[in-house]
């Protein structure tokens, strides 16, 4: 049976049970389990590597002894196991150090839960689980590229902003940072991984020697403070053969500033900051008083800005409100010119990340340590015959060969404009500047682009009010 079938199958299993309640519980669900056999079928393969492998899983927890036959506990032999023996021993290891496989298992099961009711459900979606072999590398390959397609069709977005991003999005701002061997690369935000698995790859294909190979595990940084998507990233870095993912449970916007010293700066930064979110008042003490906002997003790309260190790169997803937005976002934007060059903003059309949201965002990319003299702007265009995007029809890294091709020998055309540093402080810092090389086509608008044009409109008319609030004390 094909990855695919497995998990359609566990997912209809599944939705038997009466305990597991909508998409959010039954991915969390899956994955736990998905983790332990992923983590169990790793040790197998460190045993055969190290004479002296050493489980930090006391025996009776790890999945070979509960869960690896298929005639083995079920019913309530296997839920009150799981549930008064499994979860207490995981969420409590004893004697594990930060940064250690044991140390990895703890944070995934301090927040994780199960919800299934039945034992003899559980029974069948373990032994579906069973028929994977994460040790074959065509197994892994296909978990892998269906962990994509699973994630986008069962991550819910949430209310303040999260949004899956597209495979090409991340491959491509990867592509463009170009991050090396002994570099650093951070996501304060990371949601699920995908920047950093593609940053993995990348190095991955610059390893030559096995010193490089165990670099390249130090190289990577991630901070994500929601359980859900923490334990889907640890997973994701698992399966990218990352021994010990450097993955911290925590929200990167809780540490003040001021805090950070030398040895925090990373050479890149790879982003997609929640946005839409609101930080509550004790976040924005920890950031100097004329950059405090409850908007997220702009609290991280001052944060970006910080921990960036001189002739840092970065690429971060915004939206258009931080483009035309005033006031706290005025500030930062002088911030980012005066203290880089802001050279590129790559502008995406509408429905990039349908169906989560119609927002249209932007890909920002800068470095750190020279001031902006001028932003160069590229408007991406819809494939040949296709006037939006959607979960059918996604973006594809193919569409960015535009850009590449475009990026060392930049000339203006129909897709590509060059703005002065002059011209955008004359506008106060709007960057949200359209396109003079555009050949108007015709003005019938499809229902979605009506939409996203009220919904750019609305957004507008927030941060206005937002700022006349400001004003008015």
């Amino acid at each position: 049976m094909s990855i695919a079938n497995i998990i359609k199958s566990i997912q209809d299993i599944m939705r038997q049970d009466v305990g597991v309640d909508g998409d959010a519980q039954r991915i969390a669900q899956i994955v736990w389990m998905i983790f332990l056999k992923i983590f169990d079928d790793k040790e197998i393969e460190l045993e055969i590597m190290e004479d002296d492998y050493q489980s930090p899983l006391p025996e009776a927890y790890r999945w070979r002894n509960w869960a690896s036959d298929d005639e083995g506990m079920t019913g309530d032999d296997l839920l009150n196991f799981v549930n008064n023996e499994l979860f207490p021993a995981l969420k409590d290891l004893p004697d594990v150090e930060e940064n250690t496989r044991g140390f990895i298992v703890k944070e995934v099961f301090t927040d994780s839960y199960n919800y299934m009711k039945s034992g003899t459900l559980m029974r069948q979606v373990i032994n579906k689980i069973n028929e994977m072999d994460f040790n074959s590398s065509d197994d892994r390959h296909l978990f892998n590229d269906f962990y994509e397609t699973f994630l986008k069709d069962l991550q819910s977005a949430g209310n303040s902003g999260e949004y899956y991003t597209p495979r090409a999005v991340t491959q491509f701002m990867v592509d463009m940072i170009n991050p090396q061997l002994g570099e650093t690369v951070l996501d304060p935000a990371c949601g699920t991984g995908g920047f950093l698995t593609s940053t993995l790859e990348n190095l991955k294909k610059q390893a030559k020697t096995v010193e490089d190979r165990k670099g390249i595990q130090e190289s990577v940084l991630e901070i994500e403070k929601k359980p859900l998507p923490h334990l889907l990233a640890v997973t994701n870095l698992i399966l990218h053969d990352v021994e010990v993912p450097k993955i911290h449970r925590d929200n990167s916007l809780a540490r003040p500033l001021r805090d950070y010293s030398s040895k925090d700066k990373v050479s890149a930064v790879l982003s997609n900051p929640p946005f839409g979110g609101v930080e509550e008042d004790g976040i924005q003490a920890n950031f100097p008083l004329s950059y405090r906002t409850k908007e997220t997003a702009d609290l991280f790309m001052v944060l970006i800005l910080e921990r960036l260190k001189e002739n840092g790169r970065a690429a971060v997803v915004l939206p258009d409100g931080f483009l035309f937005g005033e006031g706290v976002k005025t500030r930062i934007k002088e911030k980012l010119l005066e203290e880089c060059n802001l050279h590129t903003i790559v502008r995406l059309p509408n429905g990039v990340f349908a169906p989560y949201t119609g927002i249209k965002t932007n890909l920002l990319f800068f470095k750190k340590g020279e001031p902006t003299k001028e932003v160069w702007y590229f408007e991406h265009p819809y494939p040949d015959g296709q006037k939006s995007y959607s979960k059918t029809k996604p973006i594809r890294i193919e569409e960015f060969d535009l850009e590449k091709q475009w990026w060392e020998n930049r000339e203006e055309n129909e897709y590509a404009w060059k703005v002065s540093f002059e011209e955008i402080k004359f506008k106060g810092y709007n960057l949200d500047i359209k396109n003079p090389n555009k050949v108007e086509e015709s003005t019938h608008l499809t229902v979605p682009e009506i939409l996203s044009k009220i919904q750019e409109k609305n957004q507008k008319i927030y941060h206005l009010t937002e700022e006349l609030n400001r004003i008015l004390g």
